[in-house]
């Protein structure tokens, strides 16, 4: 008779673990049922890219510039075309131009060769000196003239390979065009909310593309004899930039 009451008494132990877990079981699926979505989840989203551009006026002339002299021997080549460079970049900071803003790019000497002899070898007949330096001139007014001073002072051994604007400080220009690219963004999203019958809820992300920045203007890089006046127009800059930002719909 103990053995019988013991087995029944497990078996309704065993009765009510088994309706635990199943009412346990059924809670939780509700609760993953009813569960809100995970951040980032919501697929009512919407994704646009917006630009932004702004123009200014460079105030800064960058030109590359070189002294170039071909001699017999090697020192006679160097000498020329150190004096005729050092001449030229007194000449520079005479007329009021900072030394910082000129800056050695090359130096470089290279033997030069004869017509090949019968027998197929090329013989040295000299040596090509060059010294090069970029100078940064602003404001773009006295680019013209310094230009002019550099051709005079360098004369025929004056080489200038590229000239290009720049604006010196363009961090006001960059909050513009990347507010202009953020509204337009805003805008395109809101049409779209609109146009789905919801509204537009808060940013999930924004990124900036690629390649955004200034673009380049400016005239083309002069040929290397230049005249005593030269004509220069700065024109304008544009900064551009362009965003992806994605909004949630409500």
């Amino acid at each position: 008779m103990a053995i019988a009451r013991n087995a029944k008494r497990l078996a309704r132990w065993t009765i009510a673990v088994a309706a635990a877990c199943l009412a346990a079981a059924t809670v939780s699926a509700c609760d993953k049922h009813n569960a809100a979505p995970a951040p980032g989840a919501n697929p009512r989203q919407v994704t646009v890219l917006g630009s932004g551009q702004v123009q200014g006026v460079p105030d800064t002339l960058t030109a590359d510039v070189g002294i170039e002299f071909t001699a017999p021997d090697v020192t006679a080549a160097m000498n020329q075309t150190n004096d005729r460079q050092q001449a030229v970049i007194n000449a520079l900071v005479g007329a009021g131009m900072d030394r910082k803003d000129i800056a050695t790019t090359e130096v470089t000497m290279s033997p030069q060769y004869g017509n090949p002899e019968p027998n197929g070898t090329a013989t040295i007949t000299g040596y090509r000196a060059t010294n090069a330096i970029r100078v940064k001139i602003h404001p773009t007014d006295a680019a013209s003239k310094m230009l002019a001073l550099i051709v005079g002072t360098g004369g025929d051994a004056t080489r200038i390979s590229s000239v290009s604007y720049s604006i010196a400080d363009d961090s006001q220009l960059v909050k513009d065009a990347r507010a202009r690219a953020f509204n337009d963004a805003k805008n395109r999203a809101d049409q779209y909310a609109q146009l789905s019958g919801l509204r537009l809820g808060r940013v999930l992300s924004i990124s900036e593309a690629p390649g955004a920045g200034l673009v380049a203007g400016g005239p083309p890089a002069p040929p290397k004899a230049m005249a005593a006046a030269v004509p220069l127009e700065p024109g304008q800059q544009m900064m551009s930039f362009s965003v992806t930002a994605v909004w949630e719909l409500d």
